[in-house]
């Protein structure tokens, strides 16, 4: 008994396991990747071989150190407990435009001389100042692009879905999707009207909107999402939250949503119904919910489903297109998402993609489900998509030709 005992308090003594060098990378990952975002551009467009006069340089060096430390104080008095929208804007507006000039720096930074060299051009400051004003103007072009992108009304992307289970009744349903429309501190109320005419263009039986409404509390962005009460739909329009709402009293969001004429389906289902046959649309919270601490928020797909005949094929909204699994395991026909932005910003879709199983468009996922995962049709934080265009989806459900098994 004795040795039993010693040998517990011994291996509770123990030192725990040290973290591997990756965990410890990961740790000071927000203190090293800004430091990386503005230093590296900085290096290659002043100090690698240009030899621009000494007040360029002196000038260029002190703005990117200006940018490096003013880019997290604007953001945290935004975006934390201040939630300053001028300073928000500052700092997504410099968040995005660094990832941009990050990239072609490094991009062009080492294909471009490549290309110099293979073509004889010397290496020198001749070769060095090519390589900057081709960044300098890639990284220019394309943030005027990437922010009208951001600002214009999404263009209309029409998907037809074949679902095994649609009855010949349903065949032709109309479901029009929105989603992360990120209403923040540029306002755009006037963007919000014209989202929804656009929708009420598509004369759909079903519109839905999954989730990230807004960044801020329904209060203050109440002017931004007050359109959405236009929307028209023949069989109902649908709502469920994302993550975002979480940050922002999602509460509030929900009842606002219900105010507006939208119904949120927190764990729950409607039917729709046509010429005889059944569509089960069923949504649920987000996967963020539970942890949240509000009372009676927390994702249950089996809760959604309770009740439904399970012979009546299921349409899923959930934010993030990760919950797939869960709808794959319970038979869910199609789900739609959005959460990802396609990346909003390329090459940024690498790093969606290590967090969720699609990005964009139609997936398939086992023998029954498919997931349509949407760019979404706003922006968060930075006002610039590039290379992700935003989107409002039209799906047009099919059922299976007659003679299909």
């Amino acid at each position: 008994m004795t040795e039993t005992s010693d040998t517990r308090a011994a291996g509770s003594a123990a030192d725990p396991p040290r973290p591997g060098g990756l965990h410890r990378l990961m740790r000071y990952l927000p203190l090293i990747a800004p430091v990386l975002l503005w230093a590296v551009p900085c290096w290659l467009l002043l100090h690698a071989g240009q030899h621009w006069p000494l007040p360029v340089t002196l000038t260029g060096t002190f703005l990117f150190a200006l940018g490096l430390v003013g880019m997290p104080f604007a953001m945290v008095r935004g975006h934390g407990r201040r939630q300053q929208d001028a300073a928000a804007i500052v700092g997504d507006s410099l968040l995005g435009g660094i990832w941009v000039l990050f990239t072609w720096s490094v991009l062009l930074g080492v294909l471009l001389r490549l290309a110099l060299t293979v073509a004889g051009v010397a290496d020198g400051e001749g070769r060095a100042r090519i390589v900057t004003w081709a960044v300098l103007g890639v990284t220019a072009a394309l943030l005027a692009w990437g922010y009208a992108e951001a600002r214009r009304v999404p263009r209309v992307r029409r998907v037809e879905v074949q679902l095994p289970r649609l009855g010949a009744g349903l065949d032709g349903t109309r479901v029009a999707l929105i989603t992360d429309t990120h209403y923040g501190p540029l306002d755009r109320a006037r963007w919000s009207a014209r989202v929804c005419d656009t929708v009420n263009t598509l004369e759909a039986d079903l519109v839905c909107h999954t989730g990230d409404i807004a960044d801020g509390t329904a209060e203050r962005r109440r002017a931004q999402a007050a359109p959405l009460g236009t929307v028209r739909a023949t069989h109902g329009r649908v709502y469920v939250t994302g993550n975002h709402e979480y940050y922002s009293e999602a509460q509030g969001w929900v009842d606002l949503m219900d105010e507006l004429g939208w119904e949120p389906l927190r764990n729950r289902h409607v039917l729709v119904e046509r010429g005889g046959d059944t569509l089960v649309v069923a949504g649920v919270d987000d996967v963020t919910a539970e942890s949240s601490g509000l009372p009676g928020h927390r994702a249950s797909l089996q809760r959604a489903l309770d009740g439904a005949d399970p012979a009546h094929p299921v349409l899923l909204l959930a934010h993030q297109p990760k919950f797939i699994d869960r709808a794959a395991a319970a038979g869910v026909d199609l789900q739609l998402s959005g959460h990802t932005h396609g990346g909003q910003i390329w090459p940024f879709h690498y790093l969606v993609r290590l967090d969720q199983p699609a990005v964009a468009g139609l997936s398939r996922h086992g023998d029954r489900t498919l997931l349509y995962t949407s760019r979404g049709t706003g922006f968060w934080g930075p006002p610039f998509r590039v290379f992700a265009p935003s989107e409002i989806t039209l799906l047009v459900l099919r059922a299976p030709a007659a003679g299909t098994p």
